[in-house]
């Protein structure tokens, strides 16, 4: 887990009246200022509806930023395309909305421009939203996100930033430092009134979802092949959740989820604890190369993290369950950290294990309350669920 690095997409901002030079005729900027370059999709969107044409295929070359008071909408079937390496990305500030309106048959692809695509191509999706943080404990207040300097944190649990439905976002999650680097969806402080349903992070070069705090519900997420963790979370997040799969491939990454509270504050409020239903986690398999695959664990758990599991199976693990930190293995003993119905299926070396803040190894097998060798996980056990069928990609 790293801090992603916010990078915004561009587009240009121009007076309505100007609309026509430089946009697809199907364009249109309800009330805003802006126009849109296809081929050259950067800049700040500041006021107003820019509405993208899904017929138009838009070259991402630089950051993209939707200000407060903005809105982005692309209608089922749009493609942008990362050219920019780093430099190109989509940020949502706070106060500022996304609607991204695929379809199962039709999904929206933010994707690499290169002939050749590989993982960290170029930067990602940002959001950052008005609800609690817990960088200072007690939640009320706000920091800037790593690269964009956006503003994020607040105390508006419900905030709104908009909808994001059968989104695919691939080759993305671009290095800019050795400390700094996207991932393919950076949620910071993103409040519940947000959705965010049928989405999937393919091959990015760090992790797939990374929530920073906020109260944000998701479902039907994919996170396949993506470099560090599927999913990861820290800065106090509580949401409700279902139907998550995770998949490692091609020889990389790490973990299945890595969980914290919060760094720097084990105990931090407003507390990480989310809830998790209908969960499926692969990995490379427990005698995967530890070079490559340095921490091979299925759920990793620690620094202070709470969290309700149900449903789960977990396949091809050397850890099915790692947790570390005194404050994580006391929510294991009060039962505020825990799985029910898990399914251990198969090459799992160690189902659960746990390391005191210390150093010295912990019983945690009470994490596990109950096994079942009939729990589904995200649908289909370790196989791809038929809900991600026709928009989801599995290679």
């Amino acid at each position: 887990m790293k801090k992603s690095i916010v990078k915004l997409f561009g587009i240009i901002a121009v007076s309505a009246s100007l609309f026509t030079s430089c946009s697809s005729s199907n364009d249109s900027t309800p009330s805003s200022t802006f126009v849109v370059d296809a081929n050259k999709f950067e800049g700040t969107i500041k006021d107003g509806e820019v509405i993208l044409n899904p017929a138009t295929t838009y070259k991402l070359s630089g950051k993209l930023l939707v200000s407060s008071g903005a809105t982005l909408t692309i209608p089922a079937g749009t493609r942008i395309e990362g050219t920019g390496g780093t430099a190109s990305y989509i940020a949502i500030a706070q106060g500022g909305k996304i609607y991204v309106n695929g379809t199962a048959t039709n999904p929206v692809v933010m994707t690499s421009g290169l002939a050749t695509k590989a993982a960290g191509d170029w930067g990602g999706l940002v959001i950052c939203g008005k609800a609690p943080i817990n960088i200072v404990s007690g939640g009320a207040t706000t920091a800037q996100a790593e690269v964009s300097d956006l503003t994020y944190g607040g105390n508006i649990a419900n905030d709104n930033s908009g909808s994001l439905k059968y989104l695919r976002i691939e080759y993305s999650g671009a290095r800019y430092s050795p400390t700094k680097e996207f991932n393919a969806l950076s949620l910071f402080g993103v409040g519940s009134g947000t959705t965010i349903d049928y989405v999937q992070l393919y091959h990015g070069s760090d992790d797939g979802i990374e929530f920073f705090g906020g109260t944000v519900n998701t479902s039907h997420l994919v996170s396949f092949g993506n470099e560090d963790d599927q999913f990861d979370w820290t800065e106090g997040w509580s949401g409700t959740n279902s139907y998550w799969y995770g998949k490692e491939a091609f020889g990389l990454g790490n973990r299945g989820i890595e969980a914290d509270n919060y760094e720097l504050g084990f105990l931090n409020t407003p507390i990480s604890n989310p809830t998790i239903t209908n969960l499926t986690l692969v990995g490379p398999g427990s005698t995967a190369d530890p070079l490559v695959y340095t921490e091979n664990d299925g759920l990793k758990l620690r620094r202070g993290t709470k969290g309700i599991f149900t449903n789960v199976v977990l396949s091809g693990w050397a850890t099915g369950v790692n947790v570390e930190s005194d404050e994580s293995i006391a929510a294991v003993v009060a039962g505020t950290l825990k799985a029910t119905s898990v399914n251990f299926i198969s090459d799992i070396a160690t189902k659960t294990k746990g390391k005191t803040t210390a150093g010295t190894s912990s019983n945690v097998s009470a994490f596990v309350t109950s096994e079942s060798s009939v729990a589904t996980g995200a649908g289909n056990g370790s196989a791809a669920p038929d809900w991600a069928s026709g928009w989801a990609l599995f290679q």
